[in-house]
């Protein structure tokens, strides 16, 4: 979420993973520092993050504990981040937070705990699920925002995320025009009973961590947009990542199953981008509000 933050005005202080090939990538392409921490051990380490006194925390906490595309169990771990970074976020209490995660994560007791953090640190919440192909992103991709502000009502905030929201879902063709050199494309199918073969005329099925090429195997589907030819590829690394809507000068640097991987895991730039404005925009509004409040106060 870091480059759709950035490109809507807010200013990064640090960011934190535990993955080194992630954090080899970061470093190319931002400047703010990096650090390697292992978020199950945040709390341990609660003043690295309290020391930039940050105005906002964002974070995806790992999904795959929750995704259609796991195992959904929560008992395997990883679930357990989702409530480390609410309790990292209560301890450090910045005025704004952003969690991003699958829709599916409502269901769980996981989340249940999750908001309780939330609200007994007095985080007043607002929560939306958002797909990314109305938010200018080639993809049909729907997450979960879930976002708070310490001490203050944002009923309103869900005005401004919905507001701006395209009336159509956005094609791969709209957004990259003809840069890919192909009118359909194979993206493999969790099971042949699902099509894989998708036209640029439309948005791309979500990006995920895996790329393979056509099966000789493939048998075909009645819902694949062409038949089956030598024509039909995948799409390449860059390709994936441009429909992620990360510009054509971002930095992919590593082996491919990590590159893959990377882009497969993050949250698209315009989507994010999106979220990040409506803030602002709140942000702003809020402060107007104030000023007029208090201007018309002195003038009286």
């Amino acid at each position: 979420m870091s480059l759709g933050f950035m490109n809507a005005g807010c200013e990064l202080c640090a960011s934190y993973d535990n993955w080194q090939a992630a954090i080899n990538v970061h470093k190319k392409n931002f400047s703010h520092p990096i650090f390697k921490v292992d978020l199950y051990h945040g709390l341990e380490n609660i003043s690295t993050f309290q020391k930039h006194e940050p105005d906002i925390i964002i974070g995806g906490p790992p999904c795959q504990d929750f995704s259609s595309a796991g195992k959904r169990n929560e008992s395997l771990g990883r679930a357990n981040l989702t409530i480390i970074f609410a309790q990292i976020v209560c301890q450090v209490k910045p005025t704004w937070f952003v969690m991003e995660n699958v829709p599916r994560i409502v269901k769980t007791k996981t989340y249940l705990k999750t908001w309780q953090i939330f609200q007994n640190a007095n985080y007043q919440l607002v929560e939306i699920f958002l797909d990314a192909s109305f938010c200018g992103v080639p993809q049909k991709r729907k997450r979960l925002f879930l976002i708070g502000k310490l001490n203050q009502d944002i009923g309103r905030l869900n005005y401004l995320l919905e507001k701006n929201l395209t009336k159509h879902p956005m094609s791969v063709r709209e957004y990259l025009g003809d840069s890919i050199s192909v009118n359909h494309y194979y993206r493999h199918p969790r099971s042949y009973k699902r099509r894989g073969i998708f036209s640029i005329d439309e948005p791309s099925p979500t990006i995920r961590g895996v790329n393979r090429p056509l099966p000789c195997g493939y048998p075909g589907h009645q819902g694949d947009t062409a038949p089956v030819s030598e024509k039909i590829r995948a799409l390449t690394t860059k390709e994936r990542s441009l429909i992620q809507t990360f510009p054509p000068y971002f930095i992919w640097e590593g082996t491919k199953s990590n590159l893959e991987q990377m882009i497969g895991n993050a949250v698209p730039v315009k989507l994010a981008e999106h979220v990040a404005k409506a803030i602002l925009d709140y942000a702003d509004k809020e402060y107007q509000q104030i000023y007029y409040s208090q201007a018309n106060l002195f003038s009286q």
